[in-house]
């Protein structure tokens, strides 16, 4: 199963590892065409009602490879209008060997109630129907004249098989807010959809040449999932808190701003009252929450706790230390928090002891092979080794675990992300910090598998712009104004 969200990633991954989604366009077509074949007979009657996307470009494709039986596409607007270049290309194809096709620019004329009866005859006559207007990306009741030509689809005494999702069902839920097509057969592409388990209709899953590589690796694809609504308010994208400092000031301090420039609204530090001021003095942007003393101690915890109770996610960790006391309360700590808690650098050790069944938080741990070793967990040099290891040692923890190597790998014992950005210039101290902070920003918005795939992409991207520039030798700091770009620059370079 595969959610729209993910589906639309994977197909832009796929682009990114060269392979050009033209090229799956004309597998899909092909997979469209071969199931008309499998339901019609040569000189039979097809009528394909094509949206203006690369839902209808599937079909522009599909109609090409038909050409022993008598196609009619009918396409809902007008061509000036095509939405997709691939989907644009294939139209002109389609019309340049001259063959039927038909623009649809008043939904009347689907009913018959307009002065032209061209298309709706097409659709009367025609022996099967090939639904092609929307596709997986587009949810809600179906507008004009989607309505229309669904409403026709269905008087229609003929089959419809559908590309990719029935048009007016949500790939995702199965519902159906207004008009929808009542498909007999769907081709659906790479993997089934949620949605498509409830229909009354036979599913097809059509291999169209998208490779395992495209699932498997963080690419600019996966970028995706962090587009913003119009509409969105102060805290919408969250609220973290950093627990962290004592020992150390800067760390802390580069969590917090890079939590902040991955895109949390608000950010608060809780540390040490000896360093409060100092982490407050990196940037006004953070706000700081003085805890009495010079370490995090176990009396701290029920304060912490108060104010993770109110934050989207915590980050436990930077510049903390290994003092004795200091590891129990991250230990107490992590035994009674309940929300989401990105556990980063020595208390990382205490996460074993914490029984899973017993834990109410959602953990993702970013440790480093040295780290993940003295958790208890698997000590793997290669990567395809070290991705399976990784995945039965989440399992254990009943956490997520971003693993930092030259190929990071994420996994939560269920599902198995490997990042290829990065390089050896971050192994300067500070690069593991910012990380943390954008995995914090991060997991307010998405799953923590989502959340540290996305990072460790977005950590490793920023890094190799910063070393593009001016080579190795960089600061932790160099990665935060780079981090923006990385999320939200140029996602097709």
């Amino acid at each position: 199963m595969i959610t729209s969200d993910r589906m639309a990633a994977v197909d832009a991954n796929a682009a990114a590892l060269g392979v050009p989604r033209k090229q799956l366009m004309e597998s899909s077509g092909n997979a469209v065409a071969h199931a008309v074949r499998e339901r019609t007979a040569p000189d039979d009657r097809v009528a394909i009602v094509a949206g203006r996307g690369n839902n209808g470009g599937d079909a522009f494709v599909a109609a090409r490879f038909l050409e022993d039986r008598d196609v009619t596409t009918l396409l809902l607007g007008r061509a000036s209008t095509i939405s997709t270049e691939i989907a644009r290309e294939n139209w002109t194809a389609l019309s340049a060997a001259e063959h039927d096709v038909q623009e649809v620019r008043d939904s009347t004329a689907l009913s018959g109630r307009g002065t032209d009866p061209g298309p709706a005859t097409v659709l009367a006559e025609a022996d099967l129907v090939v639904d092609a207007m929307l596709g997986t990306g587009v949810t809600g009741a179906l507008r004009e004249p989607a309505a229309t030509a669904a409403e026709a689809i269905n008087a229609a005494d003929a089959p419809v098989v559908a590309v990719d999702v029935p048009s007016g069902i949500d790939a995702d839920s199965g519902d159906a807010p207004g008009a929808a097509v009542e498909a007999d057969h769907v081709v659906t592409f790479h993997d089934e959809k949620p949605g498509l388990g409830d229909l009354d209709a036979s599913i097809e899953v059509a291999d169209i040449g998208i490779p395992g590589a495209a699932e498997l690796f963080v690419e600019r694809g996966d970028l995706q999932l962090l587009d913003r609504a119009s509409d969105s308010h102060k805290g919408d994208h969250g609220h973290v808190l950093v627990i962290g400092g004592g020992p150390y000031t800067g760390a802390p301090a580069l969590t917090g701003q890079a939590a902040l420039r991955a895109g949390a609204d608000l950010v608060t530090v809780a540390c040490p009252e000896s360093v409060a001021d100092e982490v407050q003095s990196y940037s006004e942007s953070l706000i700081t929450e003085p805890l009495p003393g010079d370490r995090v101690r176990p009396g701290h915890v029920d304060a912490l706790l108060d104010l993770e109770a109110d934050r989207t996610a915590t980050v436990i960790g930077p510049g903390l230390g290994r003092d004795a006391d200091t590891l129990d309360a991250a230990r107490e700590f992590l035994a009674s928090a309940t929300g989401t808690v990105v556990v980063d650098a020595d208390p990382l050790r205490v996460v074993p002891d914490v029984d899973p069944a017993e834990r109410d938080a959602t953990l993702l741990c970013t440790p480093h092979r040295g780290e993940l070793a003295a958790m208890g967990g698997p000590e793997n040099d290669e990567w395809r080794e070290r991705a399976d290891a990784v995945e039965d040692f989440a399992e254990r923890l009943d956490a997520t675990l971003l693993v930092k190597a030259p190929y990071d790998v994420i996994s939560d014992g269920d599902e198995t992300r490997v990042n290829r950005t990065g390089n050896p210039g971050m192994t300067a101290g500070g690069t593991g910090d910012v990380l943390a902070g954008i995995c914090g920003a991060l997991s307010s918005t998405q799953s923590p598998v989502q959340a540290g795939a996305i990072a460790a992409f977005v950590n490793g991207r920023a890094g190799d712009s910063v070393v593009d520039e001016r080579g190795y030798g960089l600061l932790a700091a160099d990665l935060l104004p780079e981090i923006p770009l990385a999320m939200w620059g140029d996602r097709d370079d």
